[in-house]
């Protein structure tokens, strides 16, 4: 196999001691590990070292892979514009991977740099390497994630391994990235309880090699602990697809309220029980059977209505023998369509528009599949790997103020004074836990400014799905 060995390494700039200027010894831990997975690194003579940056150009929908020959960056935005760190590209590998990427419709490539200069996500662990390559000729390829799902990642991580076997590369590959940033309180990115519980998770996964895992970290639950360095790792389950691999985790601290993990890979042979990525596939099987097993009438109506339009781009009649809640009976409602585990469409109403709420449940079903503008309307081949949720809305009632409000309850309605500008906000939304900050969403959507002036209505929902 041309993947040699795989490394997850943080990126805090103060671990550089001009920069720390005496601070890196609180985290001395780290600092020996990082030496001591670089020096192995530099050990196995990589003739390509593919690094993956959260803080490289990223895309939404794409992963960004750097053009050009070379690349340069300094420290400056830390106080040390003195401080360069330059690399040569690995053009070869470049091209094969954009070419393998487009042959199995994985959306990577070396369009829309933004940035040609090297993070510091990149020049950290070229910091620590570049002391032990000596004369070894290695070049570098750098990535940055996307917004795409683990799976995703994951095939990018599998073409970067086919590029490096098409063109004979000795490759190792670099997952930089640091865990949560809400590990204390008061810290900048303020601390949340899942901050530990993540990287309590990452840490017994990454000493595990248990890469399936770190791919089944739901995105939802990584965002609101404030990760930066699960994509990447999501890329490596892909690279290290069918490896034998020794794991080991070398270090990790978290004294400034930031989680540093360091891990490496080191790939040992070939293992078919290490298919990470069909095994997320399989996995993500079942669970869908399974709640396609367990869906009821109005979750039913959402999917049957996508499916259908989707498929003829006309409206499905609803299926007989319905119960008379959803025939003679009439509500808002809102229809949430996902696609591993990322919203893929929402659109609702929080009055009813249709004569029953099975036909609200049908038409708003079609809606947020191919009218929301947020996304591209779905497509047939995304049928069977969708996800449907049914929120039925109460009757909005007015409220004076947000101490009415509770955003794992109620739902808010915020309406311009001065005009018709309305903005909706469902209740119990991942990481939104203070009604202040449902008001400020809610104002956002409708494009209502801070200061203007607003009536408050919440409602409740019954969840389906």
């Amino acid at each position: 196999m041309s993947i040699l060995a795989a490394y997850q390494v943080p990126h805090p700039p103060l671990i550089i001691p001009a920069i720390g200027a005496g601070r890196e010894r609180e985290i001395a831990a780290t600092v020996r590990a990082y030496h001591e997975a670089m020096r192995t690194a530099a050990e196995l003579r990589p003739d390509t070292v593919v690094i993956i940056s959260p803080h490289a150009t990223a895309y939404d929908d794409f992963f960004h892979i750097s053009p050009g020959t070379s690349a340069e960056g300094t420290f400056a935005a830390f106080g040390h514009p003195g401080i360069s760190i330059g690399i040569e590209y690995d053009v070869d590998f470049v091209r094969t991977l954009s070419s393998v990427s487009a042959e199995r419709d994985v959306p990577a490539g070396t369009l829309g740099e933004k940035q040609p200069a090297l993070d510091h996500g990149t020049m950290i662990p070229l910091f620590f390497l570049s002391e032990y390559l000596g004369d070894v000729p290695t070049k570098f390829v750098r990535i940055g994630i996307s917004g795409l799902s683990a799976y995703t990642h994951a095939l990018l991580g599998q073409c970067i391994a086919a590029a490096a076997e098409r063109l004979g590369r000795r490759t190792i590959c670099i997952a930089s990235g640091d865990l949560s940033h809400r590990l204390m309180e008061g810290g900048a990115n303020g601390f949340a309880p899942e901050g530990a519980e993540f990287d309590e998770l990452c840490t017994a996964f990454l000493k595990a090699g248990d890469f399936l895992s770190l791919l089944q970290i739901p995105g939802s639950f990584a965002e609101t602990a404030g990760h930066c360095g699960l994509n990447g790792l999501w890329v490596l389950a892909g690279a290290l697809d069918r490896a034998a691999l020794d794991a080991k985790l070398h270090s990790y601290e978290g004294p400034f309220g930031v989680g540093y993990a360091v891990a490496s890979f080191t790939v040992t042979g070939r293992s078919e029980a290490n298919d990470f990525t069909a095994q997320l596939v399989r996995a993500e099987d079942a669970a869908i059977a399974g709640l396609r097993a367990a869906e009821d009438d109005y979750v039913r109506i959402a999917r049957m209505s996508v499916e259908h339009f989707v498929r003829t781009h006309s409206y499905a009649a609803l299926p007989h023998e319905l119960p008379q809640e959803l025939t003679e009976s009439r509500a808002g409602a809102f229809v949430s369509i996902k696609k591993y585990g990322k919203l893929r469409g929402c659109i609702g109403t929080f009055l009813p528009a249709q004569q029953s709420l099975a036909e609200e449940i049908l038409y708003n079903a079609v809606s947020a599949a191919a009218h929301d503008g947020r996304f591209d309307p779905i497509e047939e081949h995304e049928l069977n790997r969708l996800v449907y949720s049914v929120d039925v809305l109460s009757m909005p009632e007015p409220i004076e103020s947000a101490a009415q409000l509770d955003p794992k309850v109620y739902g808010v309605i915020v309406k311009s004074v001065a005009d018709n500008r309305r903005g909706l906000l469902l209740p119990d939304l991942a990481g939104i836990d203070t009604a202040e900050r449902q008001i400020a969403i809610a104002r956002e959507k409708a494009c209502i400014q801070p200061k203007e002036p607003i009536s408050l209505a919440r409602f409740s929902v019954k969840r389906h799905g």
